[in-house]
């Protein structure tokens, strides 16, 4: 049970980007299910409020093919259309103003990849598209490597968060440089979401505990042998640890400490 105080203290806890406030600091993506309802059925789990979406392969416009629209109502979810597959400038501008015609989406995710082996972030091409999506109105998180310097460009450009990778896109591996991801979020005046590599619930809970504002998840909630029960897994990972981070951990010590006091015992 929590006190008055805690209660207050949490209810103050929003998490924003930009003027937009969300319920949920996961945000989960719509690929790599079997269906689109069990898409439905994983995001009603998680309890998040907003979902990716990759515009070259999801279907949001074909009427004559199941629509994402027809099990993730956009009125309810927040849409945050992506450039996933995209290895230049060029494709990534025609993308993201691709959905902003067919559902006049602003708030987008900018994706820019290197190669089909890594996936890992193009960071001039992303730099460069970062500049022209702000300078046209768009509200962008953005990809990116754990490079604090380059984390910085990014926001200094007008970005409107920071999503640095925690490892190789799918790959499962979980959080590689705690140390970068801190360096970023005590930098950073603009939320910080940990995208890609993330295996597991435990890798949520250590990102939030690092002072992340959000994560992001795909393959760990999709490719599960039980993905909506990992969803539900994921919600409770993202909530514990960021009342753990909010708790404020106690300080490590090399030595061991009693957790009884030694003073006054029965000799």
């Amino acid at each position: 049970m929590f006190n008055l105080l805690e209660v207050v203290n949490l209810k103050k806890d929003i998490f924003k980007i930009e003027k937009k406030i969300f319920k949920s600091r996961l945000i989960v993506g719509t690929g790599k299910y079997k269906s689109l309802k069990q898409t439905a059925e994983a995001i009603k789990a998680s309890g998040a409020d907003m979902v990716t979406v990759a515009v070259r392969r999801v279907n949001i416009s074909n009427k004559k093919k199941p629509l994402l629209m027809d099990y993730v109502n956009p009125k309810k979810i927040t849409y945050l259309p992506n450039t996933a597959g995209c290895f230049n400038s060029d494709d990534a501008l025609r993308t993201l103003r691709l959905a902003r015609e067919i559902g006049g989406w602003k708030m987008v995710k900018l994706e820019i990849l290197g190669d089909k082996k890594t996936l890992y972030p193009e960071m001039i091409e992303t730099l460069k598209t970062t500049k022209v999506l702000v300078k046209e109105g768009f509200k962008v998180l953005v990809y990116c490597t754990d490079d604090p310097l380059h984390a910085k460009k990014l926001e200094d450009m007008g970005a409107s968060a920071i999503m640095p990778l925690a490892a190789p896109i799918g790959s499962g591996l979980g959080i590689h440089n705690k140390l970068n991801i801190s360096l970023i979020i005590k930098q950073s005046k603009i939320p910080v979401i940990i995208d890609a590599g993330i295996g597991t619930a435990s890798d949520a809970t250590i990102a939030m505990e690092l002072g992340c504002d959000a994560v992001l998840i795909n393959s760990a909630i999709a490719l599960a042998k039980k993905p909506i029960l990992m969803a539900r897994a994921f919600k409770n990972a993202v909530i514990s640890g960021r009342q753990s981070y909010l708790s404020g951990r106690m300080k490590k010590n090399n030595f061991a400490s009693a957790s009884s006091p030694l003073d006054g015992i029965i000799s």
